[in-house]
């Protein structure tokens, strides 16, 4: 229980509200010296009929009757509370050292969520800005199994529809088999730009192009085997990027895989009375939701991409047993799955609440905008090798005598990567500048793995003075002496409390970031930790303390490694123990 939780319980029945009501009040102060925790008492005047001061100044009286405050103070309508640092310290150090149950109380143990996220086009290039779904989406994943969800991470790839047929269309008439084999999405987009550029000149292309794909649709032996071609040297090139992104799927299921389901949702629709007549086309009328109508059936009779969505929902939950449904896709589709998740619901699907989209903000290359139709497109395996190379040449400026460098240099120039994009809260924009990105002084992905790093550093040199057990091989599986302080022994300099007070608040970031379906609340969790721990690193000795507040400075090295190391696990970032 954390000392926010242990507070809410000891006055939610003075305050005549529940636990959860109070903990979504109490505040940090803006400034240390005023209270570790504040209460502000306002809300509850008029509920209690007593003036907020008078409220303050009896939850102030309750508390004092503990000895977990060192002090407890009314300012007007407010409670602010200071800790007794070092009982809290006895309590937090030792649960860090397992740092999931310090984050997770397993809210979701019996729950079931599918997650859709990267879906790329099958024969168009994996681009920079596929990058926010594949690591937004792996993170999320991360939470939620990290909050007890059993998850089922799905590819939903794009292999169908009338691109398909300019696909074939252009590879018939100007495609290379030699030079396409070497590196097919590459020179299949090549082919996809030279086809929209030729049919601005000659509209007969994007004729041919729709007889392609109802070729495709008939089943024509050609179409499907340059189709399926196209379908497998595309992953094949996508899992060397996800291997790179250590990203992975329990399930690739494109959109093809739902051809044949879509006539049953067509038929529940209708069965249901839901579909209307609109200009030709059958749609679901939802006016009465402040929503244009949900197109189900075009005039010509083929389905488009709302049917799809509804009848691989459908497929999510009665076959995968899922019953939260999250799709992290950018936010311009955000209208799309409001749609989606309206019609689920009007089809009686109860479970249609727990649908979720999870939008997220572009990303931007220098500034600029990308464009797969128009060419402009930032290949991601590039971004990714150019990182890795700028990474090798720091390492080898910064530590020369570094063992396995080139490991090293992948796992920082991936994960500055990776960390760029998910320190920003996802609805916001991602402009994407390398000498940012690769900063080891700035809030970056370097910066946050060199602190774990360093941390790692000073339990390496313990375990060569004795202080760590040494028995230990690394600083993960190594053990300290057991945390026995007593008050009269040992006390916490401001910048040792100031980690401890930070652990104390784990719990809260984590639901926060699992609520919100947001990985940038770690991120900016775990890098207030590392700030916390080079000042404490640079204002204090460790090694060098003497006993028992070398000891406890320890502790407060290995917690901090182990939460850090944690955190970058749920963003999907690796954790190098030397840099």
């Amino acid at each position: 229980m954390s000392q926010k939780q242990w507070i809410a319980q000891r006055i939610c029945t003075q305050l005549q509200v529940s636990e959860n009501d109070v903990l979504q009040i109490l505040e940090y102060p803006p400034k240390r010296e005023l209270g570790d925790v504040a209460i502000p008492c306002f809300r509850f005047a008029k509920t209690l009929r007593k003036p907020p001061q008078a409220i303050a100044a009896e939850v102030a009286e309750t508390l004092r009757t503990t000895n977990l405050f060192h002090s407890v103070s009314v300012a007007g309508a407010y409670v602010n509370v200071h800790y007794r640092r070092l009982e809290v310290a006895k309590e937090v150090l030792p649960a860090a050292l397992e740092p999931e149950s310090l984050f997770s109380r397993n809210r979701y143990e019996n729950e079931v969520a599918a997650v859709d996220f990267s879906s790329p086009n099958i024969a168009k290039p994996f681009g920079v800005g596929h990058l926010r779904s594949t690591m937004i989406g792996q993170a999320v994943i991360r939470l939620l199994r990290a909050d007890g969800f059993t998850v089922h991470g799905v590819n939903h790839l794009g292999d169908w529809g009338t691109q398909f047929g300019k696909n074939i269309a252009a590879y018939k008439h100007w495609g290379d088999e030699v030079e396409v084999r070497e590196n097919l999405v590459r020179q299949l987009f090549q082919l996809y730009v030279r086809f929209h550029e030729e049919a601005q000149k000659d509209p007969s292309l994007d004729t041919e192009a729709r007889q392609w794909f109802k070729k495709l649709e008939d089943g024509d032996p050609e179409a499907t085997a340059l189709w399926k071609w196209f379908i497998d040297e595309s992953l094949q090139a996508f899992k060397k990027t996800y291997k790179l992104l250590d990203v992975e799927f329990d399930l690739y299921l494109g959109e093809s895989f739902y051809n044949d389901k879509m006539d049953a949702v067509v038929a529940e629709l209708r069965e249901k009375n839901l579909l209307v007549e609109s200009e030709g086309a059958e749609v679901v009328d939802l006016s009465a939701f402040d929503m244009p109508p949900c197109i189900i059936r075009k005039s010509d009779g083929a389905t488009i991409y709302a049917t799809r969505d509804l009848a691989a929902a459908l497929y999510r939950h009665d076959q995968l047993g899922a019953n939260h449904l999250i799709y992290v896709v950018g936010a311009e589709q955000t209208l799309h799955f409001a749609q989606v998740f309206k019609v689920l619901e009007l089809m009686g699907r109860d479970w249609a609440h727990n649908a979720r989209h999870v939008a997220f903000g572009m990303m931007k290359y220098n500034g600029e905008r990308m464009s797969t139709r128009r060419g402009k497109i930032v290949y991601l395996e590039d971004v990714l090798q150019r990182a890795i190379t700028e990474a090798q040449r720091i390492v080898e400026e910064k530590n020369p005598n570094l063992e396995d460098k080139a490991s090293v240099a992948q796992q920082v120039g991936v994960g500055a990567v990776i960390f760029n994009d998910l320190k920003t809260y996802r609805m916001h924009d991602v402009d994407f500048r390398f000498e940012d990105v690769l900063n080891f002084d700035g809030e970056t992905g370097p910066y946050v793995q060199y602190t774990h790093a360093r941390a790692c550093s000073v339990l390496r040199k313990a375990r060569g003075t004795g202080a760590v057990e040494a028995t230990m091989e690394t600083p993960m599986e190594g053990t300290l002496p057991p945390l026995e302080l007593t008050g009269d022994e040992v006390s916490l300099a401001d910048s040792e409390w100031a980690i401890v007070h930070h652990l104390t608040q784990a719990n809260e970031v984590f639901e926060r970031a699992v609520d919100d379906l947001d990985p940038s609340v770690i991120a900016r969790y775990v890098l207030d930790l590392c700030h916390l721990f080079n000042r404490f690193y640079h204002d204090l000795p460790i090694l060098a303390a003497e006993e028992p507040q070398r000891s406890l400075r320890l502790h407060l090295t290995q917690a901090s490694r182990q939460v850090i190391a944690y955190s970058l696990f749920l963003l999907g970032l690796p954790a190098p123990e030397r840099m």
